[in-house]
This record gives C-alpha cells, structure tokens and sequence, in this order.
C-alpha cells in the first residue's frame, strides 16, 4: 500500500473554508473610504454559513504611497477589519503585493517599472512595506496566515528561477522580521510548470523549502463535462507531490458564464473532489458581487462582478449554499483527524515536467498535462484512486504503475519500473509518439526487450489511424474482462500523435487485437507482469470532446483487478461514480461519494446504501 497524506496546516486548527474577500463597497478600492458597517454585514453573512476564513487584501498603492512612506491610516483600517473579522468568528489571511487584480495592473506611482525580483531597490521597498503592515497587526488574534501577492507573474512576469527564488525567501523574512506568526505561502497561484507546464520561475521544487502551504488558484475551460468537474482535483493531486499542505486558494465562477443550478453542480463536484485529492483548505473567489460597472478592474472585465458567492445585498448565492452545506460536512467528519485511505495505484509523472531539462519542444508539457489529466480521469471512473508521483522523486512500490502515452522517462525510471514489475507489480504502459514531428518513437534503452515484442516501426514515420475509432477485441481473459469483448476508443489528435505502433509479440503474450494487429500484450516477469498498449488511448480522448467515460474507464478497471488494486471501498463498477476514503484517528472510516449522473441515482457504496440527485456528491459514514 501507497500512502496518500492528508497535511494539515496546523493540528489543532480546523481546515480553512471560506472566501477571498473584497468589500461591495468599493472593492479594491474599499480601504479608501472604508465602510464598517457595509463589512461587518457582509462579515456576518459568511460567519451565517459556517465559513471560518477570508483571504483578504492590502492594496498595494493605496497602502504604500509613496516609496519610504506606509499609510498608517490604511494599517488602521485593517486592524478595524480585523476586529469585525473576530466579532463574528472569523479569521484571515492578509495579502500584501496587490498589483494585479481581476485581470487589470495598478502600480505605485513610484515604482516607474522595474524588476521587481532582481531590482535591489524595488526589493527593498516591497520588503519594507511588507514588514511595516505585518508589525502593525501581527499580534491581532483573527490572523490565520500570510499571503506575499496575488498572482505575482500576472503582475511582476517572468524571470528566472533563482532570482524568483530570492524574491520569495526575501519576502516571506519580510513577513517574520514584523512580527509575523503562523503558516505563510506566496499567493502565486501555482500558475508555472509545476502544474500547467509554463516555467515562469515559480517552480514548487524550490519554493517548497521558504513556504508553508501550496495553494493553486484554479479555473479553466474544457470540453468534456466530467473532465471540467475533476481538473481542480488534478491539479491538486500534482501539487500534492511536494510534500506540503495544499490549500485551494482560488475557484469559482461568475455567473455570466454559468446558471445558477449548474454553478451549484460544480461547486458541489469541486469541493468533494478536491477533498478526495488532499486538500485542507477550500477558498471562494469571492464574497460578494458588485455594483462597480464604472469601476477598474470590473469596467473593462465586467463579467468579474459576478463571481460572488453572495449578491450586493448579501443574498446568498447557490455556491454559498454549497459551501454552507460543505462547511457542515467538514465539521462532521473532524477533518483535521482524518487521512486518506491508502492505495496500491500509482500515476507517473514525467521529470521533464518540473522544469529542469532543456530541449523540450514548444507546446509539449500542454499536451503531457492534458494526458496526465484524462487518464487521471479515467482511474477514477474505474474506481481506483491513484496517487500521482513526480519521476525526480523516485518511483514507490505499488501494486499498480500506470504510466499513461509513456515517451520520455529517464533511462534509469525505465529500468525501476522493469525491477517493480519482477517484484510483483503490474506496470501499464500505452505508446506514443508524440503530437509534433520531433523524435518521434521511443524514448527507451530497451523497449522491445521490456515489453516482449519487436516493432515495426519506419524512421521519421509514424503508423496511422485513420479510422475514426479504434475497437480493441479481447482474445484471452484479462482483469475481468472476457473472450469476445470489446472496448472502444474515439481516435482523435495531430497525425503524429493519432498512430499506433506496430509490433509483434515475441516474449508477450497477446491479451487484445485491434483491425486484426495485435494491440495489448503482457509479458510475465519475476512475481508481476509488464503490460503495453499500442495505442495512445489517453491522447485520444484528451483531444475528445464529451468523450467521458470512455473504453479507457473499462481497461483501468481491468488493469486494478488484474493488480488486485482496486481499493476496498470502490464505485462497484458504476462509470459514472468516484468514491474515495478517509480514514479518522479513532477508527470512523467515511466514503466520499460523487455522481456524474446526470440523473437520480442510488448505490451501495462500503455496504452503505447512497442516494444522490443529478451531479450529487456526499460524504457517508461507513
């Protein structure tokens, strides 16, 4: 069994749910001519649903005027904020370089550009004023933590990793050399190549060892329902490689974009999702709409004035409800004593992705990342709950390695994957070539002595598929599956990438055809076996619209029962369930449950009878 943890920021403390805050009356300009009474109210709707936290805060050219002057009477007004915010039981986590905000700049007048990273001067008036506002409110008890920016990059851009290293280090001791108490983290987002593939210079590898907590900023587009309802938890499972709490420091919607009983949906979809993906902090963007068309930023991004959880008049929105009712959940179940159940699936992620090789082509982490995703999604509508592991930190022992459209793996991870596989594993690996014209083929010392073939492959060429799906006719018993059956797959991509590999078994045995070739073999080794499919199936339907569940879902249930992976309490086969676990201190064991259906449905889930609406999601005591 793998360990999946569960870290909690602090053990005695409850885990953060709650909003990131602006005020209706004025916004980011809201400390300008701060209104208590409009604040306390809306202070008090939160503390009526059963939030605990706000991410609040300090608008950098309000705050910091002029370069060696700091606004004490802005420092006095956050102080009385934070009064309200402990009259109704509530804390915060103040956030310092305002910038950017909801998609507009706003500079210091001073500043005049410059690196704020590199810039000895800018470095330190941001530390200055850091230490400044921290020193004024740092002995307030409604303080929670301590956020450094608001999506740094947007507003500071890119620049190198070690000099946004130095950045972070200065700052967070900006934080401490004020006073400054308890967990601090950066507010970048986590928008760079740790989870999206753009190295910017905010790289977790590094920044791990000056923060205390992760915490993503996430949103998207897609084109796939069940796909756009797990992408948080994704990200969130890729930022659990590192080790760190992680804290979901931005979702959301506006309502321009979505109505009201599906924003419900996918508020409902995402916090029990990112719940079953480790999370121990669940944060809205944002409180309150606005009534601010005239104003910067919302003039020119009006679509931003609804993203609220409450109207203007402090009527609580659907995504309120749902985080009232995910509240009360939390506060059930205990969560800072649970953990989740350990699993025997592991998921592969490539080193490349970390952002410390060159000569990766342009576009190719956007593509790895979107593979990484489907098949995510596909282990979890099969019932198994996989632990991502990044490749720099070594593989771990699992009963189940999945390795989704495997192409460029060290050749010593090659080589692990082959010892884990003779040690009883069974490792899972589809081909690929690649969506570009570079390299194509594999990145392998010894690929057809790994997986038992010989293939046919022709310099610089890639095999098509030309048909329009790819039908995989199973030859002998595999996992569950039958003689005779068929699993089916929607082929789709660049023509590099929607091939196939030819190849022949020589010390593999064949499990599946696909148009008369073979396409699925397994090659016995040692006390476990070594399984190749010769189709990127995972590509495929990452580049599918409403693809989901797919025949992927049918093969990774296989390959957990082939594994004896699949973990104890599991969705029973139903493609349209996720179910996770979470274990309590005291024994309580409790199944997150969560419903694609687009319909009713009722199942047994750990012997417990669950019954969910259209796109439901529940946690139950087993």
């Amino acid at each position: 069994m793998v360990s999946r943890p569960t870290r909690s920021l602090t053990a005695a403390s409850p885990p953060w749910i709650g909003v990131n805050f602006w005020s209706a009356a004025g916004g980011p300009f809201m400390w300008r001519q701060f209104d208590e009474q409009t604040v306390s109210t809306e202070l008090a709707a939160l503390a009526e649903l059963g939030l605990n936290v706000t991410r609040s805060f300090c608008f950098w050219p309000d705050f910091h005027p002029e370069p060696y002057r700091i606004d004490e009477t802005m420092i006095g007004h956050f102080r009385r904020f934070l009064d309200l915010h402990e009259q109704h039981g509530l804390r915060t986590i103040p956030t310092f370089i305002i910038g950017g905000m909801s998609g507009r700049n706003f500079d210091p007048s001073w500043r005049r550009g410059g690196n704020l990273y590199a810039d000895g001067y800018l470095l330190g008036r941001q530390a200055a004023y850091i230490r400044t506002v921290v020193a004024g409110i740092a002995d307030h008890p409604a303080i929670a933590g301590w956020l450094i920016s608001n999506e740094m990059h947007f507003y500071g851009g890119s620049d190198e990793h070690e000099n946004i290293r130095a950045w972070a280090e200065l700052m967070t001791q900006a934080v401490r050399a004020g006073g400054g108490r308890g967990p601090v983290s950066l507010g970048d987002g986590v928008l760079g190549v740790d989870l999206y593939g753009e190295d910017n210079g905010f790289r977790l590898r590094e920044l791990r060892e000056t923060i205390d907590w992760i915490g993503p900023h996430l949103y998207g587009m897609g084109d796939d329902l069940i796909r756009q309802h797990l992408l948080i938890a994704f990200k969130l499972e890729l930022a659990n490689t590192f080790g760190l709490p992680v804290v979901l420091e931005e979702f959301g919607l506006t309502s321009n974009f979505s109505s009201e009983e599906h924003a419900g949906d996918y508020y409902r979809q995402v916090l029990h999702s990112a719940l079953a993906a480790g999370a121990t902090g669940f944060i809205a963007w944002n409180n309150t709409d606005f009534n601010l068309v005239d104003q910067p930023p919302y003039s020119h991004h009006p679509f931003e004035l609804h993203f609220g959880i409450m109207t203007p008049d402090q009527q609580p929105k659907q995504a309120a409800r749902e985080m009232s009712a995910f509240a009360r959940t939390l506060g059930e179940i205990d969560l800072p004593r649970c953990t989740r159940a350990d699993t025997d699936t592991i998921m592969v992620v490539p080193q490349w992705l970390d952002g410390e090789t060159s000569g990766v082509e342009d576009g190719a982490a956007d593509v790895e990342f979107e593979i990484l995703h489907q098949a995510y999604v596909s282990a979890r509508l099969a019932g198994l709950t996989p632990l991502l592991v990044r490749e720099a930190d070594g593989i771990p022992e699992a009963k189940l390695v999945l390795v989704p459209c495997g192409r460029r793996l060290s050749g010593p991870t090659w080589r692990r994957l082959e010892h884990l596989a003779h040690e009883g594993a069974l490792v899972y690996v589809s081909y690929f070539s690649g969506d570009i014209p570079a390299q194509r083929g594999p990145w392998h010392p010894d690929f057809d002595g790994m997986f038992g073939i010989r293939h046919g492959l022709r310099y610089g060429l890639v095999t098509p598929v030309h048909a329009d799906e790819v039908e995989l006719r199973l030859d002998r018993p595999f996992g569950g599956l039958n003689p005779g059956d068929s699993l089916g797959f929607r082929a789709a991509g660049s023509y590099s990438g929607r091939s196939r590999l030819p190849f022949e078994p020589v010390d593999a045995q064949a499990v599946a055809t696909a148009d008369g070739q073979p396409a699925l073999v397994t090659r016995r080794t040692g006390r476990g076996q070594i399984v190749l499919l010769g189709y990127p199936v995972e590509y495929f339907a990452a580049r599918t619209p409403d693809v989901n569940p797919d025949g992927a879902v049918r093969l990774y249930r296989a390959l957990g029962v082939e594994a004896d992976a699949l973990p104890s309490v599991d969705n029973g086969g139903d493609p349209r369930l996720i179910v996770d676990a979470l274990v309590r201190d005291d024994g309580a064991r409790f199944a997150i449950v969560i419903s694609e259906h687009a319909e009713p449905v009722t199942a047994t889930v750990g012997g417990a009878e669950v019954s969910l609406p259209a796109f439901g999601a529940t946690v139950v005591r087993l």
